[in-house]
């Protein structure tokens, strides 16, 4: 059986572990509201979160951890609820891919606000770029898809998502990515 948050007991290394991880990213994201994340000390992330700075060195490097971390579980939710990317067009894909943005505007907002945009460039590449089995061309070509599309997203929060999922795939097919 899985371990998640619901059915791992409070008094396991899992259940430690997940409890720290929701506290820390709950409190990383009240913080960021109110200040840069340069401005926020581990300490003050501590305190805020109620957990000792052992429990946060034991669970992350950095505080930028958190908000990769954060990252890829919205993601990984994502992949779950829309398992067949591989079989579907550029097109289908990147309006999944907007969507989540839309569904999580608030935190993808307050990521643009405080600079932190550059964390979603790995899981974008990750997901639409090359992988090593890849030929040459295909390699070259999902690159230069990835690291366009990764461009477009920037864009895209700095206007302020003014553009709907749907337009904006297919601003991005239309120009023949």
């Amino acid at each position: 059986m899985e371990q998640t948050r619901q059915n791992v007991s409070p008094m396991s290394n899992e259940g430690r572990n997940a409890y720290v991880i929701e506290h820390l990213t709950q409190a990383l994201s009240g913080l960021l509201t109110k200040k840069p994340l340069s401005d926020i000390s581990i300490s003050e992330l501590c305190d805020t979160a109620g957990v000792g700075r052992t429990s946060f060195y034991r669970n992350f490097e950095n505080k930028e951890d958190i908000v990769r971390s954060h990252i890829k579980e919205l993601f990984g939710t994502m992949i779950k609820e829309n398992p067949d990317k591989e079989g579907q067009p550029l097109s289908s894909a990147l309006k999944i891919l907007f969507t989540h943005f839309e569904t999580h505007r608030e935190f993808y907002a307050l990521l643009n606000k405080r600079g932190l945009i550059y964390l979603l460039k790995d899981v974008i590449i990750g997901i639409f770029g090359p992988k090593s089995e890849h030929g040459m061309f295909e390699a070259y070509t999902k690159a230069y898809v990835a690291y366009s599309l990764y461009g477009w997203i920037e864009v895209w929060f700095q206007r302020g998502m003014r553009e709907s999922a749907e337009e904006l795939a297919g601003l991005f097919q239309g120009a023949g990515l």
